[in-house]
């Protein structure tokens, strides 16, 4: 892969919302004057939907599986999307057979071999990766070096934030292992529980990895989707497309690449326990003085 071309992957627990932030960070690239790919490393295949205007497309997989893997035929799993966007799925195999993974390390090797990305003259590549590094498969856009620089997604729920140091656990195996994949930032996704920016902000601090941007809850989101489309197509001027413009803003400017910390089971439940019946001024004094 080209070293030109900036690759990041975005990780995070399932359903913590990885898709719906990739795809308006990917279109804010694309109105910053970049050519920006989205890569959905996803048995479900969703991650482009709101790119495509709420269409599903033909996945790498499927087109492996029906018409062979040469060139011409991955071309056929490469699509435009909202503002010149291209948009590519990995896919799986057929439900109950085979390694969902396995279809991400294939796509990958793929998409590398015939030089696809540089070939479309991508500048800025963003991996949509599955839920927790549970799957070696789904480890590859960094176990590979695909993409080298990592963000993770997480909201303040424990579930999340299970998944976000499970994250860090694996990197920092990498890391150990010789591997060049390291942690740029986490991104806080916002669900409003209660003392959440709190909570991520004392993770963020324990794990020693920098909050790149706090995303907040927006209705403009679910509106947006309904339509089949980003906050950045759909709501442009609003204040949640604001934000995603700050991120990917930040991201850029970016160059922070970390080996990160990780907590035990027993430590991230302690943290989680300790803003369970807490007053809000003591919690600000316990991160403040970490």
């Amino acid at each position: 892969m080209s070293n030109t071309i900036r690759q990041i992957a975005i990780y995070g627990k399932g359903g913590i919302g990885k898709s719906t932030l990739s795809s308006n960070l990917t279109a804010s690239f694309s109105q910053l004057q970049l050519q920006p790919a989205q890569i959905g490393c996803d048995p479900k295949a969703d991650s482009v939907n709101t790119l495509m205007g709420g269409n599903f497309i033909s996945t790498i997989s499927e087109i492996v599986r029906e018409h062979g893997n040469s060139e011409e035929s991955i071309y056929k799993a490469i699509y435009r999307g909202f503002n010149d966007i291209v948009c590519i799925e990995s896919g799986g195999p057929i439900p109950g057979q085979g390694c969902a993974g396995r279809g991400v390390l294939v796509a990958l090797n793929l998409i590398e071999q015939y030089k696809i990305l540089e070939k479309l003259d991508i500048d800025i590549a963003v991996y949509d990766v599955l839920g927790d590094i549970v799957c070696g498969g789904f480890a590859q856009p960094i176990r590979q070096g695909y993409a080298q620089e990592v963000y993770i997604v997480t909201s303040g729920e424990y579930m999340a934030l299970y998944a976000a140091n499970n994250i860090a656990v694996s990197i920092k195996l990498f890391a150990e292992q010789g591997l060049k994949s390291r942690v740029a930032g986490i991104i806080s996704n916002l669900r409003n529980v209660q003392y959440e920016k709190e909570i991520i902000e004392e993770f963020a601090q324990l794990i020693d990895v920098p909050i790149i941007h706090h995303i907040p809850r927006s209705d403009y989101v679910q509106k947006s989707e309904l339509i089949g489309q980003t906050v950045i197509e759909a709501y442009p001027e609003s204040e949640q497309a604001k934000n995603y413009f700050e991120l990917a803003n930040k991201i850029l400017n970016n160059q922070e690449r970390l080996i990160p910390n990780a907590l035990s089971k027993q430590e991230l439940l302690d943290l989680m326990k300790r803003y369970s019946n807490i007053d809000l001024n003591t919690v600000r004094h316990t991160i403040s003085s970490l």
